[in-house]
């Protein structure tokens, strides 16, 4: 348990001002963290005040509607109020972690949903005697989570393990500042603490599932959550008690339409994916929402709005996030969507596949990011690298580190020996073909002499 300094190291200024870096963190440039930076002794002092006086008052929500796909109510805090919110969780996170099953993967230091994914496929095996038996999955999703989080229940869990009544104070102040249909309910999407806290309350779940119900693969993210098990009868009764549960306990209920009991060889969607035996395919839903804001970046691009440059970056993003499903074919597709209608005129001025080659080089990339980037085969870029060398038009010693290319000269008789007859006197490890061809096209330009 915790004693009566839990208070103090929260509103000390060592605590506020690290508050403040995680707060700012990615947002640096925001006009409202600008503002609250230019006098940021006087700000974190003043929140400090309040805090040790009892006069800290949130100030009133913004809210806007997100509809990515379904439609959502986002909440977003003031900026001095996002500080107070990571100096609490700053000192009572640490106290629940400890706590929370390793199965919890949202909102956690070494979580996340693609670990969460990983760890299905490893149940899945262990459940299916690696593919090999069935395996059924009760996929389950508590209805309207964050609206129906009741204030008292999640207060007395939090009193459980924080003695100092001030800090108690503190949570139900952020907790009241939302403002929804019945009082004493709910939490605003979008909050640091509303994550933190969403845990608290569901780690009750997680014991129950865990300790009480002793079922061995289970995992939660957020308000969804899966157990598998060979026994299609055990995930139904487990199901009614979980139901009853949630009611009794946390006076919650699962989703009528999306809690129920599946076989995995027909598809178990989870985490934006659904998740077969053998494979996994992104959710059609998922590259619904992707496409809308593809075709929207088309819009904003031709209107001079945004940079080839930042789609790239958005693209990247999204391709690394379906990498982890089923997905060549369908990357390959949208990577030649996005270079034919996201031309790059600079690239494009070059007519001739080596300017094209030389004008990436030059920028920066290594081959291997050439050739991902032109869509071509890497040993195509070297011989490339190798034309333009031997041509005068590129220096071999920015192509090669001055190490690689002393350690091939001497292994060159003349400039008609053969790739194969090189590369065996020198350690084959040492370099590759491409290397050596690149230090004999050198050789024949006559820029590199022969030593």
């Amino acid at each position: 348990m915790v004693g009566e300094t839990l208070y103090n190291r929260l509103c000390s200024p060592k605590n506020l001002r690290f508050a403040f870096r995680k707060a700012r963190k990615g947002k640096t440039l925001r006009p409202y963290v600008i503002e609250f930076e230019s006098r940021l002794e006087e700000n974190l002092q003043t929140l400090q005040t309040e805090l040790l006086f009892h006069t800290y008052r949130p100030r009133p929500l913004q809210s806007f509607i997100l509809r990515d796909p379904k439609t959502r109510k986002i909440s977003r805090s003031d900026f001095r109020d996002r500080v107070v919110h990571h100096a609490l969780c700053n000192v009572i996170e640490p106290i629940f972690e400890r706590r929370f099953i390793y199965d919890s993967y949202a909102n956690r230091k070494g979580k996340g949903p693609l670990r969460a994914l990983e760890r299905f496929d490893v149940f899945k095996r262990k459940v299916s005697g690696n593919n090999t038996r069935a395996c059924f999955v009760l996929k389950a999703d508590i209805r309207h989570y964050f609206d129906t989080v009741d204030h008292d229940i999640l207060l007395s869990l939090i009193r459980k393990k924080v003695k100092d009544g001030r800090v108690i104070w503190l949570a139900g102040k952020i907790l009241s500042n939302h403002k929804s249909t019945e009082e004493g309910k709910g939490m605003p999407l979008g909050n640091l603490t509303s994550q933190f806290f969403a845990n608290v309350y569901l780690n009750e779940l997680d014991q129950f599932v865990k300790h009480v119900l002793k079922a061995k693969h289970y995992i939660r993210y957020v308000d969804d959550f899966v157990i598998l098990d060979s026994s299609a009868e055990k995930l139904e009764g487990w199901k009614e008690k979980i139901s009853l549960f949630l009611r009794d306990r946390l006076k919650l209920g699962l989703h009528p339409d999306k809690s129920r009991v599946r076989r995995l060889e027909r598809g178990v969607g989870f985490l934006g994916f659904r998740v077969f035996y053998h494979h996994r395919l992104v959710r059609k839903k998922s590259l619904r929402k992707f496409e809308t804001s593809f075709e929207k970046m088309k819009r904003l691009y031709k209107a001079g709005k945004i940079s080839r440059e930042s789609v790239a970056e958005k693209l990247e993003g999204w391709i690394a996030y379906v990498s982890h499903g089923n997905t060549y074919n369908y990357r390959m597709r949208l990577l030649d969507r996005f270079e034919r209608e996201f031309p790059d005129a600079e690239l494009d001025s070059f007519r001739f596949s080596v300017e094209k080659t030389l004008c990436l080089f030059r920028r920066g990339l290594s081959a291997k990011e050439i050739a991902s980037r032109r869509k071509i085969k890497e040993g195509t870029v070297w011989s490339h690298l190798s034309s333009l060398i031997r041509h005068n038009r590129l220096s071999v010693f920015h192509v090669l580190p001055k190490e690689k290319i002393e350690k091939i000269l001497p292994c060159i008789c003349g400039m008609e020996d053969k790739l194969k007859d090189i590369r065996r006197r020198v350690s084959q490890r040492s370099a590759s073909y491409d290397e050596i061809d690149c230090v004999l096209a050198s050789i024949k330009s006559g820029a590199t002499a022969k030593t």
